[in-house]
């Protein structure tokens, strides 16, 4: 009898043993990342090679005319977008170089948002402008979140619930923290693919910290939508267009 509650004593000692460990490794840093899929891979781009004034100013470099026209044609993103993509990438990672995101991340979120601009048979003037608003549905918690009205419907047309807007979708209330001017005209515009973009670059690095980072690229892109079919389908692009980028010569 004694022996068996020796037994007894020591396969609870165990147990709770067994608990704590546990516990304590959930705690550890990186315990549970490998639910986090690899970052995609950081597609290149060929710059213009800054001269002696634009380094003097520090005029952010842009992409080189023929390289934009062969990486638009192979990745199937429509040269003016991916011109926005590829500065408002650049501008970020100046700004915090930590952050390692891609141009090919923003273009991922851009082809899912609205199709680069192009959702609803739209497209994007040469000042990458939007031809018409483009406006998401009502976020009145009818298959979406519930959100009230926060512009006055300045710029969703909507004085009751918000919707998100522009190339890159941003919901109106997130717009007026997070939106930038991209372009340098002294206005921040939600349907500007300037603007937007590098309104998205920033505020993804912001929320994820460093892109390269498997854990961090998944944080940045949850903040942007909490949908793991959003995650997969951005990463899928995003992987889709490095693949492509890595063909132009």
């Amino acid at each position: 009898m004694l022996r068996v509650k020796r037994f007894v004593v020591f396969s609870l000692f165990v147990l709770c043993a067994s608990a704590a460990f546990s516990f304590w490794m959930v705690g550890q840093p990186g315990a549970g990342a490998n639910a986090a899929p690899p970052a995609p891979p950081r597609a290149a781009a060929r710059l213009q090679a800054a001269d002696g004034l634009a380094t003097a100013v520090n005029v952010t470099p842009v992409p080189e005319t023929g390289w934009l026209g062969n990486a638009a044609a192979a990745t199937g993103i429509p040269g003016r977008a991916l011109r926005a993509y590829v500065n408002a990438a650049v501008s970020a990672n100046q700004a915090a170089p930590a952050c390692g995101i891609g141009w090919n991340t923003l273009a991922a979120v851009g082809f899912v948002e609205s199709a680069h601009g192009t959702y609803g048979g739209g497209s994007l003037s040469s000042a990458g402008q939007a031809s018409g608003p483009i406006v998401g549905p009502s976020l009145n918690g009818g298959g979406f979140a519930a959100i009230p009205d926060t512009d006055g419907g300045a710029l969703d047309g909507d004085a009751h619930w918000d919707h998100a807007v522009g190339p890159m979708q941003f919901i109106p209330s997130t717009w007026r923290i997070a939106g930038m001017d991209g372009n340098g005209d002294g206005a921040a515009d939600p349907f500007n693919i300037d603007d937007a973009a590098l309104s998205a670059a920033t505020y993804l690095c912001t929320r994820g910290g460093d892109l390269t980072t498997a854990q961090g690229w998944t944080d940045a892109v949850h903040a942007y939508n909490q949908s793991d079919a959003y995650l997969r389908q951005v990463r899928s692009q995003a992987t889709a267009y490095a693949a492509a980028a890595d063909t132009v010569q």
